[in-house]
């Protein structure tokens, strides 16, 4: 397993936490280190808000990351902002549903997904955050989707059974957007 070192960002109220969790936890639920670190604009809601996530089988000496292995970019801002911190050969996942321009830089993957549209066919426009893990899963198996879903089913106990089954079929068919891209180009 390689080391990754991910920033996911996005307004609040857009799921940037949770999806870092998320990860960090399956991490660790596989006998992996992670480490989670949040980050908050001035306002929760609406304001900026962004994470850094970091995998790896050694130990990590810190949780602060200058130069990211993976962006998760849910809109314009942090994509301008993170997208430029994103190390050569690194990968850059833009939510397309809101961000129209992408940033252009020729040493890294870019991979723009209608995360809002794919979001809605698996039953809530919230879930755009989980169309992205699936997105990220997919394309990079820092963790399993397995452990992810056991992740989830903690965190989303039976009072929010509804919300769980959504954010599995989001996360599904991220990996499937995935998946297709990848027999286009085949």
């Amino acid at each position: 397993m390689a080391y990754h070192a991910i920033i996911i960002a996005g307004f609040g109220g857009q799921g940037i936490m949770l999806t870092g969790q998320i990860i960090a936890a399956a991490a660790v639920i596989e006998g992996k280190n992670s480490t989670w670190l949040p980050s908050y604009g001035p306002e929760m809601r609406g304001g900026t808000a962004n994470c850094t996530v970091i995998v790896d089988e050694k130990p990590i000496t810190s949780p602060v990351v200058d130069h990211p292995t993976e962006v998760i970019a849910m809109n314009f801002p942090s994509m301008m902002k993170f997208g430029a911190k994103l190390r050569s050969g690194g990968l850059l996942l833009v939510n397309s549903s809101v961000v129209e321009q992408i940033i252009e830089r020729n040493d890294i993957e870019t991979i723009e997904i209608p995360a809002n549209e794919i979001a809605e066919e698996a039953g809530s426009v919230k879930a755009a955050n989980m169309v992205m893990l699936g997105a990220f899963l997919e394309l990079t198996r820092t963790v399993s989707f397995e452990a992810v879903e056991e992740v989830l089913r903690e965190k989303l106990s039976k009072t929010k059974e509804d919300l769980l089954k959504i954010d599995l079929i989001a996360i599904k068919k991220g990996r499937e957007f995935i998946g297709s891209l990848h027999h286009k180009s085949s």
